[in-house]
């Protein structure tokens, strides 16, 4: 895909790529997210996301190979084949990442406060560790929670609290780019909703960046600006999220969108999550919603295939309805230099 880069871009990734043995798992994938800005990456499960994530932040498994150019501002190198010493430094200072199971990501041996603090330690952002305890208090406070679950340990914590401890962690060191993967998909709608929101006033707080990964529309749409959709290990659709909701393009955008039966003019809001309005399925693919009880739901056909299995040309053409000859060649990236797609049969005035 192709997409413009500002000089002062928090984030900026170019072709990149994600291999493992001869299989590719994800393709040319171009994003940027820029200052304060809250970016959403979409799709199905094994769309490719999550790896996308993975490779910004140096994780990916010993043999699964990325290639191309990931840079964050104010860091000098290229965080593609960059040392592990150098992407540690990074890692919870400058790039700080919200896992979707926060059990696994805190320590169960070692209590709250000690966690929080430790990653502020470790990056000396505070001097000493009375300050950094100090400091682990006014982020629990932050994120709601109360000063005595600093001598708690993880598994006396609800799912909840135990994401927003996480969430904690992930700001403690003012980082200029948070990253969320699915961070509210286990929990019920009212902490989801109050979890969204402590994830947009922690970034707003702190002027940083947000990538957003999640299957569910109505939650992108309720905090970020701009999105991104993900399909066969490829961006097929970005713009902002406005636009999508009201004339999406690539076909598969259209079918998330039919399968969310979520009006295309009537982007969800905050308060739908504590109302019960959008229940997320839970099941890695978009969840419906009953906000719009009287619309038909669609599903999107077929499954996504597995790693490889792809078509080639457009990767969608499989499950489109509106595929023809052409679909077996690779879309151009078209539109835009704000909303682009890659799509041989764009949806348009044709379909209303």
């Amino acid at each position: 895909m192709s997409a413009v880069a500002a000089p002062d871009d928090v984030l900026s990734v170019r072709g990149l790529n994600v291999t493992v043995r001869d299989t590719v798992l994800v393709a040319d994938v171009d994003l940027t997210v820029g200052p304060g800005e809250r970016v959403g990456l979409i799709g199905e499960s094994g769309s490719g996301k999550s790896l996308t994530a993975l490779s910004i932040l140096g994780l990916l498994p010993d043999d699964v190979v990325a290639d191309g150019s990931i840079r964050l501002a104010g860091v000098g190198p290229d965080l593609v084949g960059t040392d592990e010493k150098t992407l540690s430094r990074i890692r919870g200072r400058d790039l700080a990442m919200v896992f979707q199971e926060p059990m696994t990501a805190l320590n169960p041996t070692m209590r709250i406060g000690d966690q929080i603090a430790e990653v502020m330690l470790i990056h000396q952002t505070r001097s000493g560790r009375a300050a950094a305890r100090a400091a682990a208090a006014e982020l629990l406070e932050r994120v709601q929670l109360p000063p005595d679950l600093l001598r708690a340990y993880p598994h006396q914590l609800s799912g909840g609290q135990r994401q927003r401890v996480v969430l904690a962690i992930a700001l403690a060191n003012d980082p200029a780019l948070l990253i969320c993967d699915e961070p509210t998909t286990a929990l019920d709608v009212t902490v989801q909703a109050l979890v969204l929101d402590l994830i947009v006033s922690g970034v707003r707080e702190r002027s940083s960046a947000l990538l957003f990964i999640t299957h569910d529309l109505a939650v992108v749409a309720t905090v970020c600006d701009r999105v991104l959709v993900m399909y066969g290990g490829r961006v097929v659709e970005s713009g902002p999220i406005t636009t999508l909701f009201t004339t999406p393009r690539h076909r598969y955008t259209q079918g998330l969108l039919a399968a969310s039966n979520l009006e295309p003019h009537d982007a969800p809001t905050a308060s739908d999550f504590a109302d019960g309005a959008y229940p997320d399925s839970g099941s890695g693919d978009v969840a419906p919603s009953s906000r719009t009880r009287s619309r038909r739901l669609t599903t999107i056909p077929g499954t996504v295939p597995a790693a490889g299995h792809f078509p080639s040309g457009c990767v969608f053409r499989n499950r489109c309805a509106h595929a023809t000859d052409v679909c077996a060649t690779t879309p151009p990236w078209t539109g835009t230099a704000t909303h682009g797609y890659a799509c041989h049969h764009p949806a348009g005035a044709q379909d209303a």
